[in-house]
Protein backbone atom coordinates (compact mmCIF):
# COMPACT_ATOMS: atom_id res chain seq x y z
CA UNK A 1 0.00 0.00 0.00
CA UNK A 2 1.54 3.31 -0.70
CA UNK A 3 2.04 5.87 1.81
CA UNK A 4 -0.64 8.50 0.72
CA UNK A 5 -3.61 5.67 0.84
CA UNK A 6 -2.02 4.54 4.18
CA UNK A 7 -2.57 8.33 5.44
CA UNK A 8 -5.92 8.78 3.47
CA UNK A 9 -7.37 5.52 5.57
CA UNK A 10 -5.71 6.96 9.07
CA UNK A 11 -7.42 10.05 8.46
CA UNK A 12 -10.73 8.14 7.55
CA UNK A 13 -10.41 5.95 10.98
CA UNK A 14 -9.58 8.88 13.17
CA UNK A 15 -12.79 10.70 11.92
CA UNK A 16 -15.07 7.68 12.28
CA UNK A 17 -13.71 6.53 15.68
CA UNK A 18 -14.03 10.44 17.29
CA UNK A 19 -17.49 9.60 16.39
CA UNK A 20 -17.83 6.07 18.11
CA UNK A 21 -16.02 8.23 20.84
CA UNK A 22 -18.70 10.92 21.38
CA UNK A 23 -20.97 8.17 21.95
CA UNK A 24 -19.04 6.06 24.30
CA UNK A 25 -18.23 8.46 26.46
CA UNK A 26 -21.70 8.75 27.88
CA UNK A 27 -22.08 5.21 28.18
CA UNK A 28 -19.22 5.36 30.36
CA UNK A 29 -20.50 8.20 32.30
CA UNK A 30 -23.71 6.49 32.97
CA UNK A 31 -22.17 3.46 33.99
CA UNK A 32 -19.42 5.06 36.13
CA UNK A 33 -22.22 6.59 38.07
CA UNK A 34 -24.96 4.12 37.85
CA UNK A 35 -23.30 0.96 36.84
CA UNK A 36 -25.87 0.64 34.55
CA UNK A 37 -25.28 -0.16 30.62
CA UNK A 38 -27.79 2.33 29.26
CA UNK A 39 -28.76 0.18 25.24
CA UNK A 40 -31.30 2.75 24.67
CA UNK A 41 -27.91 5.10 24.30
CA UNK A 42 -27.47 4.64 20.87
CA UNK A 43 -31.32 5.29 20.09
CA UNK A 44 -30.56 9.10 21.83
CA UNK A 45 -27.93 9.40 19.19
CA UNK A 46 -30.97 8.21 16.29
CA UNK A 47 -33.33 11.19 18.14
CA UNK A 48 -30.15 14.18 18.09
CA UNK A 49 -29.73 13.02 14.16
CA UNK A 50 -33.58 13.49 13.29
CA UNK A 51 -34.07 16.57 15.92
CA UNK A 52 -31.07 17.22 13.10
CA UNK A 53 -32.66 16.44 10.12
CA UNK A 54 -36.00 18.32 11.47
CA UNK A 55 -34.34 21.56 12.36
CA UNK A 56 -32.62 21.39 8.79
CA UNK A 57 -35.08 20.42 6.05
CA UNK A 58 -38.44 21.38 7.93
CA UNK A 59 -37.67 24.62 10.25
CA UNK A 60 -35.09 25.78 7.41
CA UNK A 61 -32.40 26.65 10.78
CA UNK A 62 -29.20 27.16 10.10
CA UNK A 63 -26.47 23.91 10.42
CA UNK A 64 -25.24 24.81 13.92
CA UNK A 65 -28.83 26.33 14.89
CA UNK A 66 -30.08 22.90 14.25
CA UNK A 67 -27.43 21.30 16.02
CA UNK A 68 -28.20 23.04 19.06
CA UNK A 69 -31.99 22.16 19.16
CA UNK A 70 -30.33 18.36 18.63
CA UNK A 71 -28.11 18.61 21.50
CA UNK A 72 -30.95 20.72 23.65
CA UNK A 73 -33.82 17.89 23.17
CA UNK A 74 -31.36 15.06 23.24
CA UNK A 75 -30.42 16.33 26.87
CA UNK A 76 -34.04 16.23 27.79
CA UNK A 77 -34.44 13.06 26.66
CA UNK A 78 -32.20 11.49 28.55
CA UNK A 79 -33.17 13.42 31.79
CA UNK A 80 -36.89 11.94 30.87
CA UNK A 81 -35.68 8.59 30.47
CA UNK A 82 -33.59 8.71 33.63
CA UNK A 83 -36.56 10.03 35.98
CA UNK A 84 -39.26 7.75 33.89
CA UNK A 85 -37.50 4.60 33.65
CA UNK A 86 -34.35 4.17 35.72
CA UNK A 87 -35.18 6.70 38.90
CA UNK A 88 -37.69 4.04 40.11
CA UNK A 89 -35.48 1.21 39.87
CA UNK A 90 -32.78 2.63 41.79
CA UNK A 91 -33.00 0.49 44.49
CA UNK A 92 -33.81 -2.50 41.45
CA UNK A 93 -31.43 -4.97 40.93
CA UNK A 94 -29.27 -4.57 38.43
CA UNK A 95 -30.82 -6.65 35.46
CA UNK A 96 -34.50 -4.59 36.28
CA UNK A 97 -32.41 -1.60 35.07
CA UNK A 98 -30.74 -3.54 32.11
CA UNK A 99 -34.16 -5.21 31.09
CA UNK A 100 -35.60 -1.32 31.43
CA UNK A 101 -32.41 -0.31 28.94
CA UNK A 102 -33.81 -2.36 26.86
CA UNK A 103 -37.40 -1.61 26.80
CA UNK A 104 -36.48 1.81 26.09
CA UNK A 105 -34.73 1.16 23.36
CA UNK A 106 -37.24 -0.81 21.40
CA UNK A 107 -39.59 2.36 22.62
CA UNK A 108 -37.88 4.70 20.82
CA UNK A 109 -36.93 2.38 17.81
CA UNK A 110 -40.55 1.56 16.87
CA UNK A 111 -42.17 4.92 18.03
CA UNK A 112 -39.57 6.79 15.16
CA UNK A 113 -40.76 3.94 12.81
CA UNK A 114 -44.83 4.16 13.47
CA UNK A 115 -43.42 8.33 13.05
CA UNK A 116 -41.41 8.14 10.23
CA UNK A 117 -41.66 4.95 8.53
CA UNK A 118 -38.61 2.53 8.13
CA UNK A 119 -37.43 4.19 4.70
CA UNK A 120 -33.86 5.93 5.54
CA UNK A 121 -34.20 9.55 4.48
CA UNK A 122 -31.54 12.10 2.81
CA UNK A 123 -29.91 14.39 5.28
CA UNK A 124 -29.45 17.45 4.46
CA UNK A 125 -25.58 18.00 4.58
CA UNK A 126 -24.68 22.28 4.22
CA UNK A 127 -22.49 23.17 1.00
CA UNK A 128 -19.45 23.84 3.81
CA UNK A 129 -19.52 20.29 4.93
CA UNK A 130 -18.77 18.88 1.64
CA UNK A 131 -16.14 21.02 0.32
CA UNK A 132 -12.75 18.89 0.13
CA UNK A 133 -9.52 19.75 1.14
CA UNK A 134 -6.68 18.69 -0.31
CA UNK A 135 -3.01 18.84 1.11
CA UNK A 136 0.36 16.71 -0.35
CA UNK A 137 -2.31 14.16 -2.10
CA UNK A 138 -4.22 13.52 0.84
CA UNK A 139 -8.57 14.34 0.44
CA UNK A 140 -10.84 14.65 2.93
CA UNK A 141 -13.72 16.70 3.73
CA UNK A 142 -14.79 19.35 5.99
CA UNK A 143 -17.06 17.07 7.88
CA UNK A 144 -14.70 14.65 8.79
CA UNK A 145 -11.94 16.49 10.03
CA UNK A 146 -15.14 18.23 12.16
CA UNK A 147 -15.71 15.56 13.94
CA UNK A 148 -11.97 14.32 15.56
CA UNK A 149 -12.05 18.43 16.22
CA UNK A 150 -14.83 18.70 17.82
CA UNK A 151 -14.30 15.47 19.73
CA UNK A 152 -11.28 16.29 21.09
CA UNK A 153 -13.05 19.92 22.52
CA UNK A 154 -15.97 17.91 23.97
CA UNK A 155 -13.22 15.79 25.81
CA UNK A 156 -11.40 18.77 27.29
CA UNK A 157 -14.48 20.31 28.82
CA UNK A 158 -16.02 16.95 30.20
CA UNK A 159 -12.47 17.05 32.11
CA UNK A 160 -12.40 20.36 33.01
CA UNK A 161 -16.34 19.69 34.22
CA UNK A 162 -15.54 16.25 36.46
CA UNK A 163 -12.31 17.36 37.60
CA UNK A 164 -12.66 21.37 38.39
CA UNK A 165 -16.29 21.84 39.10
CA UNK A 166 -18.34 21.41 41.77
CA UNK A 167 -21.33 19.42 39.64
CA UNK A 168 -17.87 17.28 38.22
CA UNK A 169 -16.71 16.78 42.22
CA UNK A 170 -20.44 15.34 43.10
CA UNK A 171 -20.52 13.30 39.94
CA UNK A 172 -17.15 11.52 40.75
CA UNK A 173 -18.43 11.60 44.73
CA UNK A 174 -21.74 9.68 43.58
CA UNK A 175 -19.53 6.87 41.61
CA UNK A 176 -17.56 6.09 44.40
CA UNK A 177 -20.38 6.16 47.25
CA UNK A 178 -23.82 7.26 46.76
CA UNK A 179 -24.82 6.42 49.97
CA UNK A 180 -22.50 8.43 51.85
CA UNK A 181 -23.35 11.51 49.00
CA UNK A 182 -26.88 11.27 50.10
CA UNK A 183 -26.01 11.47 53.63
CA UNK A 184 -24.06 14.42 53.00
CA UNK A 185 -27.03 16.37 51.67
CA UNK A 186 -26.42 16.28 47.77
CA UNK A 187 -29.44 15.69 45.72
CA UNK A 188 -28.63 12.54 43.71
CA UNK A 189 -31.22 12.87 41.71
CA UNK A 190 -30.34 15.99 40.27
CA UNK A 191 -26.66 14.59 39.41
CA UNK A 192 -27.80 11.66 37.96
CA UNK A 193 -29.91 14.05 35.64
CA UNK A 194 -26.27 16.14 34.88
CA UNK A 195 -24.71 12.80 34.01
CA UNK A 196 -27.72 11.56 31.44
CA UNK A 197 -27.91 15.21 29.86
CA UNK A 198 -24.05 14.85 29.52
CA UNK A 199 -24.08 11.98 27.85
CA UNK A 200 -27.24 12.64 25.45
CA UNK A 201 -25.95 15.51 24.29
CA UNK A 202 -23.03 13.88 23.24
CA UNK A 203 -24.15 11.28 21.50
CA UNK A 204 -26.59 14.21 19.22
CA UNK A 205 -23.70 15.45 18.32
CA UNK A 206 -22.66 12.33 17.18
CA UNK A 207 -25.92 11.57 15.42
CA UNK A 208 -25.83 14.91 13.90
CA UNK A 209 -21.86 13.96 12.82
CA UNK A 210 -22.97 10.40 11.34
CA UNK A 211 -25.33 11.90 9.42
CA UNK A 212 -23.22 14.36 7.74
CA UNK A 213 -20.52 12.32 6.97
CA UNK A 214 -23.11 8.85 5.92
CA UNK A 215 -25.56 11.61 4.91
CA UNK A 216 -28.92 9.46 5.59
CA UNK A 217 -31.56 9.08 8.90
CA UNK A 218 -33.63 6.24 9.36
CA UNK A 219 -34.90 4.84 12.87
CA UNK A 220 -32.68 1.98 13.74
CA UNK A 221 -29.94 3.87 12.67
CA UNK A 222 -28.38 3.75 16.00
CA UNK A 223 -28.37 -0.01 16.54
CA UNK A 224 -24.89 -0.85 15.30
CA UNK A 225 -23.51 2.53 16.31
CA UNK A 226 -25.06 1.93 19.55
CA UNK A 227 -23.06 -1.68 20.10
CA UNK A 228 -19.78 -0.31 18.45
CA UNK A 229 -19.91 2.51 20.59
CA UNK A 230 -20.31 0.32 23.66
CA UNK A 231 -17.79 -2.19 22.67
CA UNK A 232 -15.25 0.90 22.48
CA UNK A 233 -16.18 1.85 25.58
CA UNK A 234 -15.22 -1.71 27.02
CA UNK A 235 -11.96 -1.41 25.64
CA UNK A 236 -11.11 1.39 26.27
CA UNK A 237 -12.31 0.70 29.79
CA UNK A 238 -15.47 1.65 30.62
CA UNK A 239 -15.33 4.10 34.01
CA UNK A 240 -13.02 5.99 31.92
CA UNK A 241 -13.30 9.19 29.88
CA UNK A 242 -10.52 9.14 28.41
CA UNK A 243 -10.41 5.34 27.70
CA UNK A 244 -14.16 5.83 25.97
CA UNK A 245 -11.76 8.24 23.34
CA UNK A 246 -9.39 5.55 23.20
CA UNK A 247 -11.38 2.51 22.34
CA UNK A 248 -13.51 4.49 20.22
CA UNK A 249 -10.90 5.61 17.86
CA UNK A 250 -9.15 1.75 18.22
CA UNK A 251 -12.49 0.36 16.96
CA UNK A 252 -12.65 3.20 14.24
CA UNK A 253 -9.04 2.03 12.94
CA UNK A 254 -9.83 -1.20 13.50
CA UNK A 255 -12.72 -1.06 11.12
CA UNK A 256 -11.05 1.17 8.49
CA UNK A 257 -7.76 -0.77 8.44
CA UNK A 258 -9.86 -4.15 7.55
CA UNK A 259 -11.56 -3.13 4.71
CA UNK A 260 -8.15 -1.17 3.50
CA UNK A 261 -5.55 -4.13 3.82
CA UNK A 262 -8.15 -7.08 3.21
CA UNK A 263 -11.07 -5.33 0.80
CA UNK A 264 -12.64 -9.17 0.12
CA UNK A 265 -13.42 -9.03 4.09
CA UNK A 266 -15.29 -5.71 4.02
CA UNK A 267 -18.26 -7.45 4.70
CA UNK A 268 -17.11 -8.29 8.06
CA UNK A 269 -15.87 -5.03 9.46
CA UNK A 270 -18.32 -5.13 11.81
CA UNK A 271 -17.00 -8.43 13.54
CA UNK A 272 -13.59 -7.31 13.46
CA UNK A 273 -14.70 -4.88 16.04
CA UNK A 274 -16.01 -7.20 18.43
CA UNK A 275 -13.16 -9.81 18.07
CA UNK A 276 -11.08 -7.20 19.26
CA UNK A 277 -13.28 -6.37 21.79
CA UNK A 278 -13.38 -10.45 22.65
CA UNK A 279 -8.92 -9.84 22.77
CA UNK A 280 -8.50 -7.16 25.01
CA UNK A 281 -10.64 -8.59 27.65
CA UNK A 282 -8.74 -11.85 27.57
CA UNK A 283 -5.67 -9.98 28.05
CA UNK A 284 -7.04 -7.25 30.45
CA UNK A 285 -10.87 -7.44 31.51
CA UNK A 286 -10.75 -3.72 32.83
CA UNK A 287 -9.90 -2.07 29.45
CA UNK A 288 -6.98 -0.58 28.51
CA UNK A 289 -7.56 2.34 30.56
CA UNK A 290 -9.97 0.83 32.70
CA UNK A 291 -10.03 1.22 36.73
CA UNK A 292 -10.04 -0.56 39.68
CA UNK A 293 -13.98 0.51 40.81
CA UNK A 294 -12.86 0.67 44.19
CA UNK A 295 -10.24 3.08 44.18
CA UNK A 296 -11.07 5.43 41.74
CA UNK A 297 -13.45 7.09 39.23
CA UNK A 298 -13.36 8.37 35.46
Amino acid sequence: MEFTTFMQQMINGFSLGSMYALVAIGYTMVYGVLRLINFAHGDVLMVGAFLGFFGIAVLELPFFAAVILAIAGSALLGVMIDRIAYKPLREAPRISLLITAIGVSFFLENIFNVVFGGVPRAFPVPDFAEQIISVSGLMFSVASIMVPVVTLILLGIILLVLFKTKYGMAIRALAFDAQTVNLMGIDANRIFAVVFAIGSALAAVGGVFWALNYPTVEPMMGVLIGLKAFAAAVVGGIGSVAGAVLGGLIIGFTEVVVIAFWPDLGGYKDAFAFVFLILVLLFKPTGILGYDFEKARF
